[in-house]
C-alpha cells in the first residue's frame, strides 16, 4: 500500500486537481496535505477532495516533507508537488513501481523539459567533483520522489532549494538503490532569473556540506568549486543584463517614511474623521471613495506641498540608480492618489506609477476619486480578490510584455500581502504586518534602502 504526501503552502487553485490525480492508483490508501500555514483554502479544498491534512508547524517544505514521512501509514511513500496540475494520470505508479517490485529503495524522477541552470551549472558539476562515482541523474533537484518510510526515517530533510539534492545523497550514503524513472512531460513552475542566485547557493551549500566528511578535500577541489561558483554567477548576470525585469514598490512607509492620506489628515485637522472611516469601512473601495472625500476643496498646490514635506527612506536614489543598471523598469503601485505618485515618479525618474486618480477642478479637489480598472480582476488575472495590486501587477507586467517571475515587489502594508507573494521575488520592508512577513522571499528591518540594494546585488 502507498502514502502520497503533498506539501502545500497557498495552493488551493491546484492541490484538488493533485489530489484527484493520487486517487488514480488504487494502491493508494492515504493521501496527506502538509499544509504549510496557508493563508488561502488550501486546507478546506483539501478535505474537500478526501485528503488528511497536517498542519506543519514550522513553514519550509523540508519540513513538511518530514512531517508527511513521520505521520506516514504505508511503508512506501510519494511525494508530490501541490502546484503541479500536468502530472500524468499515472504518476504514482511509475514513481512506485520500482519499489513495490522490490527493484529499489529510492526513486527520483525526470520529465521532458530543459535541465534549469542550477543542476546543469552548479549539481551536476558539484557532483561529479566530490562524488567522482555518484550515479548520473538526469534531474538530480526533481521534487517528484518515491521512497521507503523505514530508510526515510534515516537521512535529513534540508530546508530551502537543497532538500531535494540533500534526500539523494544521503541515500547514496546509506548505500540505497537509487532508480531514476521517467514521468512523461509535465509543466512546472519555472524559477526567475532573480530567485537563481539563492537557488545555487543553497544547493551548492548542502552538496558541500554533505561531502564534508566523507573524504579528503584538496587545493585543486576548493579551486574547482569556485570556478563553478563563478559560473554559475556569469550565468545570472548576464541573463539580468539581457532579461526584461521589473521592479515595484508601494509608497506609503516604503519609498516615504510616512503615509500621505495619514500627513494630510493632521495637516488639514480631519483626523477623526480619517480614522473613523478606517475603523468602519471595510470594503477598500467603498473605504477609498470616502476618504477622498476628506480632501475635497485642498488645491493641488496644498497636497503636493504636503506630499513633498514628507522624508523619503535613505539610499532610495542609489538603489533606483542600482536598478537601473541591471536593466530594470521601476515603479509605484499604491492605493494612494496618482498625482502624490506622479510627483514622486518624477521626482525619483522612475518609469511608471499605478494609483488612484483623484479628481480636480481648476486646481481643486472635488472630493471624487476613480479607481482604475487594473485594481480589478480581468481574464488575466492569478488573484481572486475583487480589488488588489496584484491586478495591477499582472496589468504592468503585461503592458511591458514581461513574465510576473521576473518581478521584485517591495512593500509594507496589509495590502500588499498578495502581490508579494506573486511577484518573481517579494520583500517585506519594515513591515508592522506579520502576514507580509511569512509570504516575503526576503524581509529587511532597518529603514535604508542599500539593505534591498545588497539583496539584488
Amino acid at each position: 500500500m502507498i502514502t502520497v504526501v503533498i506539501p502545500a503552502l497557498n495552493e488551493e487553485k491546484t492541490i484538488g486537481c493533485v489530489i484527484d490525480i493520487a486517487k488514480n492508483n488504487p494502491q493508494v490508501t492515504e493521501i496527506l496535505v502538509v499544509d504549510d500555514q496557508s493563508k488561502d483554502n488550501t486546507v478546506a479544498v483539501a478535505k474537500k477532495h478526501g485528503a488528511k491534512v497536517i498542519i506543519s508547524n514550522k513553514q519550509g517544505k523540508g519540513t513538511s516533507m518530514r512531517d508527511g514521512a513521520l505521520y506516514a501509514k504505508n511503508e512506501i511513500i510519494a511525494f508530490l508537488d501541490a502546484d503541479i496540475t500536468t502530472y500524468p494520470a499515472n504518476v504514482v505508479e511509475l514513481l512506485c513501481k520500482p519499489l513495490l517490485s522490490n527493484e529499489a529503495d529510492f526513486v527520483k524522477s525526470y520529465f521532458t523539459r530543459q535541465a534549469g541552470r542550477v543542476t546543469e551549472l552548479v549539481a551536476k558539476p558539484l557532483l561529479s567533483i566530490l562524488y567522482p562515482k555518484f550515479p548520473t541523474f538526469r534531474q538530480p533537484l526533481s521534487g517528484m520522489i518515491a521512497g521507503k518510510r523505514s530508510l526515510l526515517m534515516k537521512v535529513d530533510f534540508e530546508e530551502g532549494y537543497g532538500v531535494d539534492i540533500g534526500l539523494l545523497i544521503d541515500m547514496y550514503h546509506l548505500k540505497a538503490r537509487i532508480v531514476e524513472v521517467n514521468i512523461g512531460h509535465i509543466e512546472n513552475r519555472m524559477q526567475s532569473i532573480l530567485q537563481l542566485g539563492k537557488m545555487s547557493r543553497q544547493v551548492a551549500s548542502v552538496i558541500l556540506s554533505k561531502s564534508r566528511f566523507k573524504g579528503a578535500h584538496d587545493l585543486k577541489t576548493y579551486e574547482d568549486i569556485q570556478v563553478i561558483n563563478q559560473q554559475m554567477d556569469i550565468a545570472i548576470h548576464e541573463n539580468l543584463q539581457n532579461l526584461q525585469k521589473i521592479a515595484i514598490f508601494d509608497m506609503d512607509n516604503t519609498i516615504t517614511r510616512k503615509s500621505f492620506i495619514h500627513t494630510a489628515a493632521r495637516e488639514f485637522d480631519f483626523v477623526p474623521e480619517l480614522n473613523e472611516i478606517v475603523r468602519r469601512q471595510k470594503n477598500p473601495v467603498t473605504r477609498t471613495k470616502q476618504i477622498a472625500t476628506l480632501l475635497k476643496g485642498k488645491s493641488l498646490e496644498e497636497l503636493l506641498k504636503v506630499a513633498d514635506s514628507i522624508p523619503l527612506t535613505p539610499n532610495i536614489y542609489q538603489l533606483v540608480d542600482t536598478l537601473k543598471e541591471r536593466g530594470f523598469i521601476i515603479g509605484i503601485i499604491s492605493d494612494s492618489y496618482d498625482c502624490i505618485t506622479r510627483n514622486l515618479k518624477n521626482k525619483l525618474g522612475l518609469d511608471f506609477a499605478l494609483s488612484n486618480e483623484l479628481e480636480f477642478s481648476n486646481g481643486i479637489a472635488t472630493g471624487e476619486v476613480k479607481i482604475p480598472s487594473y485594481f480589478f480582476p480581468d481574464r488575466h488575472t492569478t488573484c481572486t480578490h475583487e480589488f488588489c495590486k496584484t491586478h495591477a501587477l499582472t496589468y504592468i507586467c503585461q503592458h511591458y510584455s514581461i513574465n510576473p517571475a521576473d518581478t521584485i515587489m517591495i512593500g509594507d502594508g496589509e495590502n500588499d500581502v498578495c502581490v508579494i507573494e506573486k511577484a518573481g521575488v517579494g520583500i517585506s520592508f519594515c513591515a508592522t504586518c506579520e502576514k507580509i512577513d511569512r509570504v516575503a522571499d526576503y524581509v529587511v528591518k532597518e529603514y535604508d534602502f542599500g539593505q534591498v540594494a545588497e539583496l539584488i546585488a
